[in-house]
């Protein structure tokens, strides 16, 4: 397995598993979530998904589970694929996996050198590299400021433009040179993480990607199934929650012609179940995850 589960006992608990009922691991990733799963299911099936290449080396040797190598904005059209519509539960860790962090190549990481990729999927086009070498201005002040949380994405934007006409950014430590200047003096460390935050989200369309799972997912359920996400920042808890909450993603519950409130989703944990110090000391990649759980209605 790539790294350590979060939440472990916590999600498969949540899930509720049936020993004869069909899941959903929508981020396999090291395979750990799948694995528990597996451990309760009797004649069940765990269809599983990954976008990453490498998460295929890792697959778990069991005829119970089949693992699809893609997106899981595509829920719905390979549950499709499989006739295996409706579902008892499904689960989604949308955390980077260790295995992706440690490797420099991938560029994903503030502490190595490496290509500035962080592509999930390798097949894709568009790089971190493209967007700093190529985004105008102002999109990349947006990006850094929405999807990184940054309150001087202009300065950033502004830097990265000026030094890109002397020379293409092609790596991660380049990109750090390039942008020191912006960073508070000690919180160097937090500031590197935004940046890199909001490259990973523009380039993977992170935040697009999971309104499109959240909505498929709920019409792939069956009634009284679970729906359980861990999600490690604050774009992607806010759409949880709102999703969870209200069935949209404003947050605000819509009514009927009767005035009867349109949820398709009951919210089970209101307040988000997260890692304890014993796990977070052993871990240290848990300390941000928040785990929400929802049934469909």
């Amino acid at each position: 397995m790539f790294h350590k589960s979060v939440l472990l006992d916590e999600s498969i608990k949540a899930l509720v598993i049936q020993p004869d009922g069909i899941y959903v691991d929508a981020t396999y990733g090291g395979g750990g979530h799948s694995q528990a799963i597996l451990k309760e299911l009797h004649r069940g099936k765990l269809f599983a998904f990954d976008q990453d290449e490498d998460a295929l080396k890792n697959k778990i040797d069991d005829d119970r589970l089949i693992l699809i190598h893609n997106n899981f904005r595509y829920l719905r059209n390979f549950l499709k694929l499989y006739k295996t519509i409706p579902v008892d539960g499904i689960l989604a860790d949308l955390g980077i996996s260790s295995h992706q962090i440690d490797q420099p190549e991938r560029g994903f990481s503030t502490r190595f050198e490496g290509d500035l990729d962080m592509r999930m999927n390798r097949d894709k086009k568009i790089s971190a590299k493209e967007i700093v070498n190529h985004y105008p201005e102002e999109k990349l002040a947006t990006l850094f400021r929405e999807f990184g949380d940054l309150r001087n994405s202009t300065k950033i934007a502004r830097l990265i433009i000026t030094a890109r006409k002397a020379n293409p950014v092609n790596t991660t430590m380049e990109l750090k040179t390039v942008l020191m200047p912006a960073a508070e003096r000690g919180k160097e460390n937090k500031f590197f993480a935004q940046v890199f935050q909001a490259l990973r989200i523009e380039v993977n369309q992170e935040l697009e990607a999971l309104k499109e799972f959240l909505i498929q997912a709920t019409d792939v359920l069956k009634q009284g199934g679970r729906l359980v996400v861990i999600s490690y920042h604050s774009l992607e808890d806010k759409l949880v929650k709102n999703y969870f909450r209200s069935g949209n993603f404003e947050g605000t519950v819509k009514k009927d012609f009767y005035g009867n409130p349109i949820i398709p989703l009951t919210f089970i944990n209101r307040k988000p179940i997260v890692p304890d110090e014993r796990e977070v000391s052993t871990n240290v990649r848990a300390r941000s995850a928040r785990l929400r759980i929802a049934e469909k209605n």
